[in-house]
């Protein structure tokens, strides 16, 4: 069940973006800075949330309402395919399917977005790559699209800077993987663009360059009539 949620769109307002499985809004500050109005859903509370927040199941909440929205960013939990929870023997659902079921029946226009470990499920991914926009980063994440949306796929620069072991602190002059436990909180904060994030949220959030970068291209190449059929 979702909560009730008053979420009509308003004439004259920016496009509607659905965040889902939206954590603390790593997605959701570069889909704003592009230029959307961004709803965020997560079936767990989300306070350091800094947009419009919605308590619920991701999946339910996009069958009810997926088509209110002018576009749809989703982040199924990635614990299933990362290394550090094979590694734990950790088990975690695996949500991309059954995600990728319910968006299809928006006939919204969609991103997916998840890590290496779950490529093989996607279909035709573009990765994104910190580097690619400037930051001092590795983070690899890959997009799946759909609903007559298309991404290109970036050049991606060299790997030349040496980067820290998994969760260790960061030398000077190198890049970090700040997952897990790791030290260093308020620099991921600056490397990433995520001030107002904790340990948790820096783990798991895209740099918000990234949604920004996917948010400019769907203004873009997106008709100017899919933009005003949301009722």
């Amino acid at each position: 069940m979702t909560q009730h949620c008053d979420i009509r769109r308003v004439p004259g307002r920016r496009p509607r973006l659905l965040d889902l499985y939206c954590k603390q809004g790593g997605a959701a500050k570069g889909y704003t800075d592009a230029g959307f109005d961004v709803t965020g859903v997560d079936k767990d509370p989300q306070p350091r949330y800094p947009f419009r927040f919605v308590q619920a199941d991701a999946i339910a909440f996009v069958l009810e309402h997926g088509a209110e929205f002018d576009f749809i960013h989703a982040s199924p939990p990635c614990q299933h395919d990362s290394d550090c929870q094979r590694i734990q023997n950790n088990n975690h659902p695996d949500l991309i399917g059954p995600t990728r079921a319910a968006l299809e029946t928006t006939g919204r226009p969609w991103v997916m977005e998840n890590v290496g470990g779950a490529v093989p499920k996607l279909r035709a991914p573009v990765m994104l790559c910190a580097t690619m926009f400037g930051l001092e980063n590795y983070r690899h994440r890959f997009f799946e699209t759909g609903g007559g949306f298309l991404l290109d796929q970036p050049d991606h620069p060299a790997h030349t800077v040496p980067q820290a072991k998994m969760g260790r602190p960061v030398p000077p002059g190198w890049y970090g993987q700040f997952v897990g436990h790791f030290s260093g909180v308020p620099h991921a904060r600056r490397v990433l663009g995520v001030p107002w994030m904790s340990r948790d949220g820096i783990s798991e959030c895209i740099p918000p360059a990234y949604a920004e970068h996917i948010g400019r291209t769907a203004l873009t190449l997106l008709a100017p009539t899919a933009l005003g059929v949301a009722a």
